[in-house]
């Protein structure tokens, strides 16, 4: 991770799991940073000249990722 180590997400990863939500202020930017670092990594190898940042590349695979997290709740819901 760019600013603490993997050893804290996975310490506050465990947190969550175990119903502390208050780490998520803690987590949330950590793998934020991190994500967005991935992402500007990425795109320094893409072609010159496009239009994608860093930042709308996290926002994007973040509403994907909710929008598929949505369609398994909602899949499942229908399954019971």
């Amino acid at each position: 991770m760019s600013t603490s180590s993997p050893h804290e997400v996975t310490r506050l990863l465990i947190q969550l799991t175990d119903g502390n939500r208050t780490v998520l202020n803690e987590l949330l930017p950590l793998v934020y940073s991190e994500l967005r670092s991935l992402a500007a990594n990425y795109l320094r190898r893409e072609r010159s000249g496009h239009t994608l940042q860093p930042t709308a590349l996290v926002h994007e695979a973040y509403l994907r990722l909710v929008d598929q997290t949505h369609v398994d709740s909602t899949c499942k819901c229908n399954k019971r």
